[in-house]
């Protein structure tokens, strides 16, 4: 699933979660969780595990990310109800 930095960003914001904290539930490294929200509105560019562990980790603890096709704000992130 493509997902921005801005994205990540948005979903720790939503449940509270410093960098470190995701980086630890995801098993990344903190400047990994950095560097991904460092691409800001554009897609970002990881190993396909290293996404897929990431996401799941917001998903684990609450956040559903919106992907451009399924909204028509675009991309964003909301908590699961």
């Amino acid at each position: 699933m493509p997902i921005t930095g801005f994205q990540i960003r948005a979903a720790r914001s939503l449940i509270g979660m410093e960098q470190i904290a995701l980086a630890e539930k995801a098993g990344v490294s903190a400047n990994t969780i950095r560097n991904m929200e460092a691409f800001g509105a554009e897609r970002v560019k990881v190993r396909t595990d290293t996404l897929d562990a990431v996401v799941d980790a917001l998903n684990s603890a609450g956040v559903i990310i919106v992907d451009e096709g399924q909204s028509h704000g675009g991309p964003g992130v909301r908590l699961k109800t």
